[in-house]
């Protein structure tokens, strides 16, 4: 009997020998699975992230182009100074301009010109395109000034030493105030100064802009002429300013269907930097109060 009690003891030992042995493998296996799944899932999300970082670096190499439109009056210290230092700061944004007088930019505006970016010579054409929802309005701020001059060609034997000497000229070139700020600054002016009606008997060159009015000046085929300073400035071989008259207020802002709205944006918080103010201040406009 007792025999027999001791080979059932020790079935029953290797019986439970048997299945602790057996029962090993199998939770070895289940843990490597755990852990290879883990291993899988944190690779995946890592190449996810690489893969990201890349379409970013991607994209950020890109270039991107905006369009400035500009008032005639802007065109040498952008050309100059201010269009070549934002590429150079921003090597993926290039910025293309076309200038012209502030009101036919108002109106390609109008008609849907695809630009990103208006800066003009004065705030009516501004205000008009905003009241219209054509302008980003979060974006739009006077970005700086100028001054309405009197000049005469140099060495004029006309006899104009200030505005009121005007009626010595036979011919006076301005801008046309039906879309030229400058004309606009002029006529307000003049008619200030109760001047305006008594030119009418004169020969009146209308210039499209103002960079037309200081050739004419500078030229000689005109007596006297109404420009900005800025303008006056560069011409200062030719032209000679004989009065200050009046300010100009020059605002800027992003156009409203600008598909490019953040590069736009960069470019005008580019201009309010103190290195894009100094050109400004270089090329003789003046900052806002």
């Amino acid at each position: 009997m007792k025999k027999i009690v001791s080979l059932l003891l020790a079935s029953l030992m290797v019986f439970s020998l048997a299945a602790c042995s057996g029962g090993a493998p199998a939770e070895t296996t289940a843990a490597a699975e755990t852990e290879a799944a883990e291993t899988e899932a944190v690779e995946t999300e890592a190449a996810a992230e690489t893969e990201a970082a890349a379409e970013t670096e991607a994209a950020a190499g890109e270039e991107t182009t905006i369009v400035l439109a500009a008032a005639a009056s802007l065109k040498y210290v952008f050309d100059d100074k201010l269009i070549p230092m934002f590429r150079e700061a921003n090597p993926n944004i290039k910025v293309e301009a076309t200038y012209d007088s502030s009101g036919k930019l108002q109106t390609q505006i109008e008609e849907g010109a695809d630009w990103d970016v208006f800066f003009s010579a004065g705030m009516k054409q501004m205000t008009a395109l905003q009241e219209a929802g054509l302008m980003n309005d979060d974006t739009v701020k006077v970005q700086v000034t100028n001054e309405l001059v009197l000049i005469v060609p140099k060495d004029s034997d006309k006899g104009i030493a200030s505005v009121q000497d005007i009626l010595n000229a036979d011919t006076i070139a301005i801008g046309d105030p039906a879309d030229v700020p400058v004309g606009q600054y002029t006529q307000k002016t003049l008619e200030e100064l109760g001047l305006w009606d008594a030119i009418q008997e004169k020969e009146i060159s209308l210039g499209t802009n103002v960079t037309e009015v200081l050739s004419w000046v500078a030229a000689g085929s005109a007596d006297c002429g109404f420009t900005y300073r800025t303008d006056a400035i560069q011409e200062a071989d030719n032209v000679e300013i004989i009065e200050g008259l009046a300010p100009a207020t020059y605002p800027i802002g992003v156009i409203g269907s600008s598909a490019k709205q953040e590069a736009a944006q960069a470019f005008i918080d580019f201009l309010g930097t103190d290195e894009a103010l100094q050109q400004f201040t270089d090329y003789g406009f003046t900052l806002p109060e």
